[in-house]
């Protein structure tokens, strides 16, 4: 049975505050969006051009605070929680990323907004491709930060990395296996994928880990995974149909994880790339160096402005 949406946001704002990431500011608020068949909870904030910030696995839009209190003195910060993670509803169905990039249409055309940047890590970086690629006239600029986009460039190379074994985890023995366990399973991540797992710190594992435990959403996040057969195929159809994305793009690598292979996977996919390294972190780029992210990302985008 699915949890009440009002239910599970009471019992995230329950939890000690030992279990809390840093805050948004106290002027943004948060809405739930109906759209596209699903329920889509958005962090609202600040006056300007729009930016879109999506989040990916293992965390959810909070992991975007200090971003959000930077670009919300001069930008309308908007940021989603994917659908069926977090405080979004968890559908049944559409994990596939052009699925996404219509619940992502969605909330904009609900808050009115024709046009934004967009500023994406892991598995947003995927939704935000698919976004961009549906819907080129909405996308400003496009930063993508430290993971692949399926179907585009090295993808079926970058799949052999016996790190990705998750990839083609889950299924329903999996999830019996990580109920009641989300908090280890998630670990691995925070741990394998950071330069220094200490950075990832216990008040975030705790909090995204409950939001992972709620009913549901480890199921969602396997999903996430599961789409990507669907979304190498989908993406490789666009691009030989559409050709690649025209906007500037800025493809950011963590020193310790993809470094400048990010750009090197985008420039398949996109023909205004930029490249950037976040020194002194692994994948958790907003835990592991907040500072550099915010800066390498605000320099980028303040050149459309």
């Amino acid at each position: 049975m699915r949890l009440p949406l009002i239910f599970a946001a009471s019992l995230v704002l329950s939890l000690p505050a030992a279990a809390q990431v840093p805050a948004y500011p106290t002027s943004s608020s948060t809405q739930e969006i109906t759209t596209n068949g699903a329920s889509i909870h958005v962090r609202v904030g600040g006056k300007g051009p729009a930016v879109v910030l999506i989040h990916g696995y293992g965390e959810t839009g909070d992991m975007w605070s200090p971003m959000a209190a930077d670009l919300m003195r001069d930008h309308m910060v908007v940021v989603p929680d994917l659908r069926g993670l977090g405080l979004s509803s968890k559908p049944a169905g559409g994990f596939d990323k052009k699925t996404q990039a219509g619940d992502i249409a969605g909330v904009l055309d609900k808050l009115g907004i024709k046009s934004a940047d967009l500023v994406t890590h892991d598995i947003g970086n995927m939704v935000g491709f698919a976004f961009a690629m549906e819907y080129p006239e909405r996308v400003r600029r496009f930063v993508l930060i430290d993971a692949p986009v399926p179907g585009v460039g090295p993808w079926e190379e970058i799949l052999k990395n016996p790190l990705l074994w998750h990839f083609r985890f889950g299924g329903p023995d999996m999830e019996r296996l990580v109920a009641g366990r989300e908090r280890i399973y998630l670990d691995r991540f925070w741990n394998e994928f950071s330069a220094d797992p200490k950075h990832f710190d216990e008040a975030s594992r705790a909090h995204y880990a409950a939001l992972y435990a709620l009913p549901g959403a480890m199921h969602s996040g396997f999903e996430q995974f599961h789409a990507f057969d669907q979304d190498a195929i989908d993406n490789r159809a666009m691009l030989a149909a559409k050709g690649k994305l025209k906007m500037p793009v800025l493809a950011l690598g963590g020193e310790k994880s993809f470094g400048t292979q990010m750009a090197a996977v985008m420039r398949a996919g996109a023909e205004n790339v930029s490249e950037g390294v976040v020194p002194d972190s692994g994948h958790w780029i907003m835990e592991e160096n907040p500072a550099a992210t915010v800066k390498l990302v605000r320099a980028f985008l303040d050149k459309a402005n």
